[in-house]
């Protein structure tokens, strides 16, 4: 099976790195993917690429297309991908009314199939048989590494504490001005550390080292650096956004705050707490058991392509 991933990226990472992994996952698993870059932005930018992908996908054989993100998603249903599937990510679902009628109205007529990464994103796009899949991560990238050599491999302070934000702070849904509050709290017991655009291999170092986690977005999908940082055995503290709720359940040292920065320093002093008093949290086995290694994930996604090659083939 041949499929064609379309997704959006920038100059300097190219391609969406979630969108990217996922696609490795699957040619580990058999699956032939080819990744398609939408390059420019703005309305020109992917009104160009309509023409360009048509002319892809005549001279690239393929059985299916998967779109990762709306605006792609609209690329391709306009360059006529057929088989079409959908992977709506999280902001393209918390957008503007009229990008949650014309979601609704394209799967509908032109979608054969459309995924979403949590519960709460389902209910809001409000997608006739939309699949819920999460993203996966890759269990054997996490690895589990001792605090104090992390902070080593770091250049970090091992007396210190460390909170991590690991993403980017101009960002407007991340909701940076809740964090950098609720910081300002500690008067300099606590630093922290932003990282935005590093490897997979840089994070996992940064998940190993900190004491806490540290997610305030207003709304997410699926967030990976909370599952990654489980998967690490990290502390977390996040807002009620996506499917975090679920991720955590009741598992020890995860931690739901509200939008309000004094239950967020709260909950920040019981992560720390718990990171001093156990080091380290059962993340991984919970990531495990809810089936969210990305070889699992991907089993599912392929479940995906084989129904809609199977439906459309009659």
């Amino acid at each position: 099976m041949k499929v064609v991933f379309i997704s959006s990226g920038n100059s300097k990472n190219g391609i969406s790195a979630i969108v990217k992994r996922q696609g490795e996952t699957l040619q580990r698993a058999g699956i032939e993917v080819d990744f398609f870059k939408i390059k420019g932005k703005g309305f020109q930018g992917y009104f160009r690429n309509i023409f360009i992908f048509r002319t892809y996908l005549k001279n690239n054989p393929h059985n299916l297309v998967h779109a990762h993100y709306s605006l792609s998603a609209y690329v391709a249903t306009l360059a006529g991908a057929k088989p079409l599937v959908v992977s709506l990510m999280g902001s393209d679902v918390y957008s503007k009314f009229y990008y949650k009628f014309l979601n609704k109205f394209l799967n509908k007529v032109f979608w054969n199939a459309c995924i979403v990464k949590s519960e709460s994103m389902k209910n809001i796009a409000k997608i006739r048989k939309a699949i819920l899949i999460p993203n996966g991560i890759d269990i054997n990238t996490c690895l589990l590494l001792p605090k104090n050599d992390a902070r080593e491999k770091l250049g970090l302070d091992k007396a210190k504490k460390y909170i991590l934000f690991a993403s980017d702070p101009t960002r407007e849904e991340k909701n940076f001005s809740l964090l950098n509050t609720a910081i300002a709290q500690f008067n300099k017991t606590v630093e922290l550390l932003i990282v935005n655009d590093k490897s997979q291999e840089e994070l996992i170092l940064y998940y190993n080292a900190v004491d806490v986690i540290l997610l305030t977005s207003l709304h997410e999908g699926s967030p990976n650096v909370v599952k990654e940082a489980m998967a690490c055995n990290c502390p977390v503290v996040s807002t009620d956004v996506g499917d975090v709720r679920w991720l955590f359940g009741d598992t020890p040292g995860y931690f739901i705050t509200s939008f309000d920065y004094k239950d967020v320093v709260e909950k920040i002093k019981l992560a720390i707490n718990f990171r001093e008093k156990y080091y380290q949290t059962k993340g991984r086995e919970r990531i495990i058991d809810l089936g969210l290694d990305s070889g699992t994930v991907a089993g599912r996604i392929i479940d995906v392509y084989r129904q809609v090659l199977k439906l459309t083939d009659h």
